[in-house]
């Protein structure tokens, strides 16, 4: 805002008559010129300061030209490569591990990794009401990072430690006491709440670097969202590659042991950047204000509510009542929670408003956000479902195939085939940013190029097309094993280089989908709610995960009635594992038909522009 400071002089008329060229003699415009100086330096101190409500690392108005922007990115873009690195350098081989170190079959091994891979997909939620209530986004990565780094010293011992590890026959298989299995289990479960605190919070956080109410910056943000999901991809390339190599063939002990070291250098990146971050500050229990909303609502459900808007209850000052969060323009859904903001003679005591009977408009609009989102959100969860394949059933399936480079004699572990869904990935964010984005934007006339609700619809249309190679290269080596009488547990003469499509297929889609989400619920989030809305996101990767599981064991009792080997047997030449792909691509089809009418049933949030 610019404030004019108006100063009144009385100037003798006179003076002039008497004044020479060597002595300025025009005091009125000594003051005019005083008046603009002052005008000019309001402006330009109104400019230093960001006007998103952040601040800096001592609590104070963020300044412009010193924090945030691409300058404090690379601390979090390089705490999250660090940290994906760790999560993918576990989960990426998972499986294997339960299978052969902790002696479990195909289908409860699964289930162990899809359940977990879930839980830490849960435990954000806990993260995110923590960062948007009470200790804001910066301390809540902070705070978290510590329990992920002690889970994963933890998982490290169980696996290289005598005593903690499973001890393995002269056959190669082991039998973990239960001690070493809880042991395991722990450390596993502890990252699963660590990274809970900072799946949610670390996108936003980056976001937040990005003034809004800058059009410049505002622009950076987008892509800010597609770098943010290549560094996670850089991380998850080297732990597919790499650290999958040295579990299977150096030991589990190092191959825990340097994601471990990866999270701790996660955590110096981050706390380096520190004086460089803009903060926003948490804006009370978001919780609280929905709860508000709904039983002021039922309260007045016999209320009218005006047909002029304006009439409903707002604060008069520029700034929302929801500390941390700029007003919100009315919409004309969900109306009857409208009613939370139709001020009775009966809302205020002693002239204080009773906040579980009347409400803001941004309150009420807050929670419309959130129940518009809903159904959006609700789609990931078949996507997710697609997604959780790669770290189960691809691998279980490369195992049969031939792991061979070539003729050599070196061997690919099948978990390392998931590096070139990290490599798709990374071949398609700049071309993205770089190509698609510009081609687009001529044609749509949007900034980028795509909308976020269609950038997510094409990458559901995307994910068909994963299920559909995934299904047909198993019946194509099915039809091999019956034509080779191939029904031992010895891999068949079948490149496992076959499944190359089906992971690059799944690394597009992510580029569109996960990417598109992540952008999606932080800007339709309201401000005090964001990393609760970007939890909502990776909610339907958990339940993508839960729902894997729930489909597994349906179709393994199904399956298996009447002693029938079913579709997932352990030895996966008697099995139809095909035929869950093809489940899962129908089901996926399904899903692109109900995100379609939902998506054009969607309104985008509104935010008040300050008046300056």
């Amino acid at each position: 805002m610019v404030t004019i400071y108006e100063i009144s002089f009385t100037v003798n008329p006179d003076l002039n008559k008497h004044c020479d060229i060597e002595a300025d003699c025009t005091p009125s415009f000594f003051f005019l010129n005083w008046k603009m100086s002052l005008s000019l330096t309001e402006m330009a101190e109104d400019d230093v300061y960001t006007k998103d409500g952040t601040t800096d690392y001592c609590n104070q108005p963020a300044m412009k030209n010193k924090t945030g922007t691409w300058k404090a990115c690379p601390y979090i873009l390089g705490n999250e490569c660090c940290e994906r690195l760790a999560y993918y350098g576990i989960n990426t081989n998972l499986v294997n591990y339960l299978k052969f170190q902790m002696n479990q079959r195909n289908v409860e091994a699964v289930n162990n990794v899809t359940n977990w891979s879930g839980t830490c997909y849960v435990t954000p939620l806990l993260g995110a009401f923590l960062a948007d209530a009470y200790l804001g986004r910066y301390y809540t990565i902070a705070a978290f990072s510590i329990i992920y780094v002690f889970g994963m010293t933890l998982l490290t011992l169980s696996a290289s430690v005598e005593g903690l590890k499973p001890l393995c026959d002269k056959n190669n298989v082991c039998n973990p006491t239960q001690i070493q299995a809880g042991v395991f289990f722990t450390g596993l479960y502890l990252i699963a709440l660590g990274t809970g605190g900072i799946k949610p919070c670390v996108s936003s956080f980056g976001a937040d670097q990005f003034d809004d109410t800058d059009e410049a910056e505002k622009k950076n943000k987008g892509s800010f969202f597609n770098w943010f999901y290549f560094s996670i991809n850089i991380g998850a390339l080297v732990a597919s590659s790499v650290l999958v190599w040295m579990q299977t063939n150096v030991g589990w002990g190092w191959g825990f042991g340097i994601p471990a070291v990866a999270m701790a250098l996660a955590v110096v990146s981050f706390f380096s950047g520190t004086r460089l971050y803009r903060n926003l500050r948490p804006g009370g229990s978001p919780l609280t204000r929905i709860c508000q909303v709904v039983v002021a609502s039922f309260r007045k459900y016999k209320e009218q509510v005006p047909r002029d808007k304006s009439l409903l209850f707002e604060t008069a000052d520029e700034e929302s009542a929801v500390k941390g969060s700029r007003k919100l323009d009315h919409t004309e859904q969900l109306s009857f929670l409208d009613k939370a903001a139709v001020e009775t003679q009966s809302d205020r005591i002693k002239g204080s408003v009773m906040e579980w009977r009347l409400c803001t408009v941004t309150q009420v609009e807050e929670l419309k956000s959130l129940i518009r989102l809903l159904p959006i959100w609700a789609t990931g969860i078949i996507f997710s479902a697609v997604y959780s394949q790669m770290g189960t059933l691809f691998v279980l399936q490369g195992n049969t195939m031939d792991l061979h480079l070539g003729n050599s004699s070196f061997e690919i572990p099948s978990a390392s085939l998931s590096l070139f869904d990290t490599i798709s990935v990374i071949f398609w964010v700049p071309v993205y940013d770089g190509v698609i984005v510009p081609f687009v934007r001529k044609f749509t006339g949007h900034k980028n190029g795509f909308t976020q609700l269609q950038r997510i619809g094409i990458g559901f249309e995307i994910s068909v097309f994963a299920m559909l190679a995934a299904g047909t290269l198993e019946l194509v080596r099915l039809n091999e094993v019956k034509k080779h009488n191939y029904y031992d547990l010895k891999p068949i003469p079948m490149s496992v280089f076959w499944q190359v499509p089906q992971y690059f297929i799944i690394g597009c889609a992510e580029v569109f989908t996960f990417i598109g989400q992540l952008e999606f619920f932080y800007e339709q989030a309201p401000d005090a709610m964001k990393s609760l809305c970007s939890a909502l996101a990776l909610i339907t990767t958990a339940l993508g995960n839960y729902l894997s599981t729930f489909l597994v064991n349906i179709v393994t009792n199904v399956s298996t009635r009447n002693g029938k080997a079913g579709w997932i047997p352990d030895n996966l030449n008697y099995g139809r594992l095909d035929y869950f792909f093809w489940l899962l691509g129908v089901l996926s089809v399904l899903n692109l038909g109900f995100y379609l009418m939902v998506a054009r049933w969607y309104t985008y949030k509104r935010a008040v522009v300050p008046r300056h």
